[in-house]
């Protein structure tokens, strides 16, 4: 009885924190976690930082680690790096606080794309982050290689989030 009593209290604690997924301007966010993608697997970072109410501009950086056998990928084929900007649309969709989605492009080393995600606050300073990216336009279109390929496709991002 008494860890049941526990764990309901903490559940209670966590849902009725009053965590700010998206403050608008001078807001920070800082997201790790890994992505998910054909061929490969790897590690994503992101910073944004708003800019009005509504919306944020950051860049994100990522790497695949896990690149199947077949694939001979180097440093510069796993890596890359993007500016990106979001509309934070939590308050508009009059979603919870502690709640935000974003749509938003993306310009890279490897393509123009755009990415969709959404934040879940637990805390003031900690949620968890759900993203899937998209390219828009590839920078080379033609007969691209199974290496060149690792960035130019669906990817799917979930991790940990912090405010700054």
């Amino acid at each position: 009885m008494k860890k049941t009593l526990v764990v309901l209290t903490m559940i209670l604690g966590v849902s009725l924190a009053n965590a700010q997924a998206y403050s608008g301007k001078d807001d920070a966010k800082f997201q790790v976690g890994a992505n998910f993608q054909q061929n490969g697997t790897g590690l994503v970072v992101a910073y944004d930082y708003g800019m009005g109410e509504n919306f944020s501009i950051g860049a994100t950086t990522s790497y695949i680690l896990g690149v199947e056998e077949a694939i001979d990928a180097d440093f510069g084929d796993r890596f890359d790096l993007k500016v990106r900007f979001n509309a934070n649309l939590g308050s508009v969709m009059e979603l919870p606080d502690n709640i935000d989605v974003y749509p938003g492009l993306n310009l890279g080393l490897k393509n123009f794309g755009g990415h969709v995600g959404t934040r879940y606050f637990f805390s003031d300073g900690f949620g968890l982050f759900a993203e899937a990216s998209l390219p828009f336009a590839k920078y080379k279109t033609d007969n691209l290689t199974a290496a060149e390929e690792l960035h130019n496709q669906f990817v799917f991002s979930f991790g940990a989030v912090f405010n700054l």
